[in-house]
């Protein structure tokens, strides 16, 4: 629940925001960690709060949090994410009151998260997980592909296919190259679902003239370091840039700064940076480990296999395109940003769905139905 996190910060965060500029209350509940305590502030008009002390860190098991969820006086508990506590404390919501259960399961069911460290999550799937999941009122997944994985798992309960939103920023101009050298960004966690490996790879074997990488997130577990080591082995350092995490203006200043963005994945449920992008008016470089069809039949990016082979050829033929093609693509992903993923629609969804579960309005036409 910190921005160093990363998206599902970005999505919790957003979101509880505009549903409350929309007249729904919200109240984030998380376990105590001392490093988080200086951030409840910036949650503000929505009200977040700490509680109980963590005991079991790889569950995020904290009993005093236990007994702040299930004291609250809340209409619907909507939970984010999977393998820890909150699951656990979902099914107890559930035993002791008929007050719906949402859950959003952010990519954590996707191929590559299930079996990255499977041997942790095949017992807690069969102890609760299934049963927490299966038994909500309703699952909320971010793309149709995601919706089919939970299928795939065996899951029956309803599905409301609802994207991550954006925040649109002002249309500005963007600053002229003085260097002479253009930019491609990679702006997420530095994780090794994220494909960093790929995408060094792929530049060294590409090298666009007058073109540089920069690297922006944060790191996790040392990943960074071995990024760097690569990079150099390859002989491609003097053309990456490490530039570590960056929030608010120093980030949305990033996303100016630069003419195309890469996010080379091997699994996301939907890819928040992406659309991020997009509403910043860049085309997009993404792999088919994330659900984003749309780059290529929208005309505004490159959508393709999970491969060094395929980055390299979508970046050989980006880095050789002139700006004013890359501009107009970047412009054609702004109108689809607009259109689909600014927080207005996505919260507008949520609160239909919302609705629905609490038996006060009609089904909602993103159910996704088999």
């Amino acid at each position: 629940m910190s921005p160093q996190t990363g998206g599902i910060y970005e999505a919790i965060f957003h979101l509880t925001q505009h549903l409350h500029n929309a007249g729904v209350m919200s109240q984030v509940l998380m376990p105590s960690e001392a490093q988080l305590q200086g951030s409840v502030a910036s949650w503000l008009p929505v009200q977040a709060s700490f509680h109980g002390r963590v005991v079991v860190g790889p569950l995020q098991w904290a009993p005093g949090f236990a007994k702040a969820v299930l004291s609250a006086e809340a209409d619907i508990l909507h939970t984010h994410g999977i393998w820890q506590h909150p699951s656990f404390l979902a099914l107890q919501w559930k035993a002791q009151s008929p007050r719906p259960h949402v859950a959003s399961v952010h990519g954590m069911l996707e191929p590559w998260a299930w079996h990255h460290h499977a041997w942790k999550k095949r017992p807690i799937w069969w102890l609760w997980e299934k049963r927490n999941l299966e038994s909500a009122a309703l699952l909320h997944a971010t793309s149709i592909q995601e919706a089919e994985g939970l299928r795939q798992r065996g899951l029956s309960a309803p599905i409301a296919i609802i994207p991550h939103g954006v925040d649109l920023p002002a249309l500005v101009e963007r600053p002229a190259q003085t260097s002479g050298c253009r930019t491609a960004l990679f702006l997420s966690r530095l994780h090794p679902k994220k494909g960093l490996p790929l995408l060094l790879e792929a530049w060294a074997r590409v090298r666009p003239v007058n073109w540089r990488l920069r690297i922006v997130g944060p790191d996790k577990s040392g990943h960074r370091d071995e990024l760097q080591r690569m990079a150099a082995g390859l002989g491609i350092r003097d053309c990456i840039e490490f530039s570590g995490a960056l929030q608010g203006v120093e980030k949305s200043a990033a996303f100016r700064q630069c003419e195309l963005f890469i996010l080379p994945t091997h699994s996301e449920n939907f890819g928040i940076a992406i659309a991020e992008a997009m509403a910043h008016q860049l085309p997009v470089i993404t792999t088919h480990g994330a659900p984003w069809e749309i780059l290529e039949t929208e005309r505004c990016g490159w959508w393709v296999p999970v491969s060094v082979d395929s980055l390299a050829s979508a970046l050989d033929d980006a880095t050789r395109r002139d700006p004013a093609d890359l501009a107009s693509m970047g412009a054609r992903s702004r109108q689809i940003a607009a259109a689909k993923f600014c927080w207005q629609v996505v919260a507008g969804q949520f609160i239909d769905a919302y609705r629905w579960v609490l038996d006060s309005g009609a089904e909602p036409a993103n159910i996704f139905k088999p």
